[in-house]
Order: C-alpha cells, then sequence, then structure tokens
C-alpha cells in the first residue's frame, strides 16, 4: 500500500463515473435520509455530486432507497447525473454498492462515495484521479491524531477492480474487504489538508452541516 500526494495529470483514457451510495434511512442519526439533509442549504446528495462532477467525474449515478422519491427529485435537475433504486437496500450498504456497479456496468472506472460525507471536497476527487494508475486502486486518506493515515472516502476503483468489488459486497459492507485483502493494490493518497475524513452518523455529528468552508 503506497502513499502519494502528486497531483499530476491522470493518465486513463476516460474519466471516471462517480457513484453516491445514498439509500439508508439515517436511523442512527434520527433525522430521515441522510442525502435529503441541508448542508448549508443544499441537500446533502446534490452537494456530493456536484462535488463529484467538478472533481472531474464525467457522470454521477445515485443509489437511493429509503426517500427515493425525493433523492429523484433533486437530481432531477442535474443532466450529468441519474439514480438507480436499490430494492434490497434494508439489508445494508453492500446491496448498494452491487446495484450501482451493476449500472454503471463493466469497463469504466468508478468512485464510490457514502452520501454522509459533508467534508469531501472537489479537490480532494480531483487529488485521487490525479494520483490513480491505471489497474490499481486509489483512496482518499486522511491523518489521524497518532500521525497514522486512514484509508477514507472518496474510493477510485480502476474498471479491472468493480466486478470484485461487486462480488466482494455484502450486508453493510461495501468494498472493505476487498481493500483489505488486496492492500498491496491500494494507494493512498493524503487528503488531511482538505478534509478530515469523517462521516455525519450520529446525532452530535450535525455540527457538521453547518461548518461554513
Amino acid at each position: 500500500m503506497s502513499v502519494a500526494s502528486s497531483e499530476g495529470p491522470r493518465q486513463a483514457a476516460a474519466s471516471p463515473v462517480g457513484l453516491i451510495l445514498a439509500a439508508g434511512a439515517g436511523r442512527r442519526l434520527g433525522r430521515g435520509p441522510k442525502a435529503l439533509l441541508l448542508l448549508r442549504g443544499v441537500p446533502l446528495v446534490e452537494h456530493v455530486a456536484r462535488v463529484l462532477r467538478e472533481g472531474g467525474c464525467a457522470e454521477v449515478v445515485v443509489v437511493t432507497g429509503a426517500g427515493a422519491e425525493g433523492v429523484g427529485a433533486v437530481m432531477d435537475g442535474m443532466p450529468w447525473a441519474r439514480t438507480e433504486q436499490n430494492p434490497r437496500w434494508r439489508e445494508g450498504m453492500g446491496t448498494s454498492l452491487r446495484t450501482g456497479l451493476a449500472a454503471i456496468g463493466p469497463g469504466r472506472d468508478v468512485l464510490v462515495t457514502p452520501v454522509d460525507r459533508p467534508g469531501t471536497c472537489a479537490a480532494e476527487v480531483a487529488r485521487v484521479l490525479a494520483a490513480h494508475r491505471p489497474g490499481g486502486i486509489t483512496a482518499a486518506a486522511h491523518r489521524e491524531a497518532s500521525g497514522e493515515l486512514r484509508r477514507g472516502h472518496p474510493v477510485l476503483l480502476d474498471a479491472a477492480w468493480t466486478t470484485a468489488a461487486a462480488e466482494a459486497a455484502h450486508a453493510d459492507v461495501g468494498a472493505r474487504d476487498l481493500l483489505r485483502a488486496r492492500r498491496d493494490h491500494v494507494q493512498l493518497v493524503d487528503c488531511t489538508d482538505l478534509d478530515d475524513g469523517a462521516d455525519l452518523d450520529l446525532p452530535e455529528d450535525l455540527w457538521r452541516l453547518d461548518v461554513r468552508g
């Protein structure tokens, strides 16, 4: 597993597809689907979709479940984005990853992120894309207080890995098992200066929706 910080030109022939996992009901947070929470007046799913697009994704696919109608209405104004409903969303995030990858199909690099990442920015997406090496897996990483880099999101799956990622996904586990098993193929990109890597999971995390930046 290597660490990169270079932002040189990306060598891939085609821009990746952005994949947002946005099917959850947000039960632990207690505010309904996270995708529809407002981040500085904008639905979180819209914010993340625009960040992926501005960072270099050719198109964006949003996997929906709870709140699918509301999320679909938010995405209607974005011609470069589409939604894909996961009828098995209650079984966990793994089913959403599989749904999204199946909708995108083979032969495309896919940049994956859950919707509950209000700190994600276009510069972070662009850095991951720029550092990517064809045939590998590239992930944003964020430095912990100990100084150790922790793998986070977004994660760029080369087209060569999307089938394996779908096969490894299960229950509430997305690509995590694959990334651990094949860590020798995973390149970490330090994005600590852009984002702390935290998600929106519990009520005490709601302050992140009001952070100005």
